[in-house]
């Protein structure tokens, strides 16, 4: 049996780093990994890995041990989506959704009393948390958002709908945006923290989807749906920006997210390559084969430094819009070309689900449309280099 030499890169973690990163990788190799073509197959939200997740605290990484986290940071918390994107991504972004999108908003901009009563929940998983941000008519213009929320007494009153919410079916907490003053178009929209026990509140199923099949999602209707007056998350009519901060973060979680599915596959085809006999010898020894894993590891190596450099940034309080989109926008186009190349190493079998990388391939697209398109990136780095 070929057995593939492992690659041992530092770049530059702690020995916390590297422990997380390892535990993760064991992790995911030993209980996430022989439930992934199962779990596809049948589009079925695998509850028990979650609950596993969260017993080995993955969703507190990033947050301070003030609220129940581990103060682990960014980076620490970034291999850790990697590690699991690499064998399932759709239990990769079951933790990116819950940590950077239903989370993150209310440890960041949610007042203390906010942040008590939530932000624990999440981190221990008695919730589990989503962000409902897309609208059937919204999707990369989301300032054209059409759910309202009216303020009346104590309390605001949400009406509207949203689209394509990750983690919808199990969270216990939702974070969405409203319009508040359609006046002031996007300066108008307001970001909200919603339970899911609240009256008016009615969660639809998702269709079944290409990739990610394992990913639970659903749709959110509101219709004269209460929510407290302090609910509002951050500055009233400063939602927009909220939301498009938060993007920002959960950018580098589905660049994780890309990363990792372009290791696996990346992987799975050197693997393949190595053992598959064609034209009186080993696939490896074809200089096509060759020039395909030479750029499928100069993909991933150069992906790899994007991130864990926007990671840094984060984790250093510095300003990192634009290093996010660059990181997003790479990573995951970067999957897309690793997945396919993949599939061409292992030809006919590749088509099959006998392999995994068919599945990577499939995963790999919702990368380059989910938390904002690979077109949207560009626009992002093309004003952050034209200011």
């Amino acid at each position: 049996m070929f057995t593939l030499p492992e690659i041992k890169h530092s770049f530059d973690l702690t020995e916390d780093q590297i422990m997380i990163r390892d535990m993760v990788r064991d992790f995911a190799k030993s209980e996430i990994a022989p439930l992934a073509q199962e779990v596809d197959e049948h589009h079925r939200f695998e509850k028990k890995t979650w609950e596993r997740i969260v017993e080995l605290g993955l969703p507190g990484i990033p947050f301070d041990e003030s609220v129940g986290g581990s103060n682990g940071g960014t980076l620490a918390y970034i291999l850790a989506v990697e590690e699991i994107a690499k064998v399932c991504g759709s239990t990769a972004l079951t933790l990116a959704a819950h940590v950077s999108l239903g989370t993150y908003p209310i440890y960041a901009w949610g007042g203390e009393k906010l942040k008590r009563e939530y932000v624990p929940r999440l981190i221990s998983g008695e919730y589990m948390g989503a962000y409902g941000l897309t609208e059937p008519n919204a999707g990369s213009d989301s300032g054209g958002t059409q759910t309202s929320a009216v303020l009346d007494g104590d309390s605001w009153v949400l009406n509207g709908r949203k689209c394509f919410c990750t983690n919808a079916n199990y969270a216990g907490s939702f974070i969405v945006t409203a319009v508040t003053d359609r006046a002031r178009g996007s300066r108008g929209i307001s970001a909200f923290v919603v339970p899911r026990t609240t009256k008016g509140l009615d969660v639809e199923p998702g269709e079944k989807k290409l990739g990610m099949r394992g990913s639970d999602w659903g749709s959110l209707v509101f219709e004269d749906a209460r929510i407290p007056r302090d609910h509002l998350l951050g500055p009233e009519e400063d939602g927009f920006k909220t939301f498009m901060k938060t993007l920002d973060g959960g950018r580098i979680s589905i660049g994780a997210l890309s990363l990792g599915i372009a290791e696996g596959a990346y992987d799975c085809a050197r693997a393949y390559a190595a053992e598959r006999e064609a034209f009186g010898g080993k696939l490896t020894d074809l200089q096509a084969v060759q020039f395909k894993l030479a750029n499928m590891a100069l993909d991933i190596e150069a992906a790899t430094h994007l991130i864990y450099h926007c990671a840094r940034l984060k984790d250093a309080g510095q300003r990192y819009s634009k290093e996010a989109a660059m990181a997003k926008l790479f990573a995951s186009e970067c999957a897309m070309r690793v997945t396919y190349d993949a599939i061409q190493i292992y030809g006919g079998m590749g088509y099959s689900r006998e392999y995994p990388v068919e599945r990577m391939w499939r995963d790999a697209k919702l990368c380059v449309i989910g938390e904002g398109t690979s077109e949207i990136q560009r626009l992002i780095i093309a004003r952050n280099i034209l200011r």
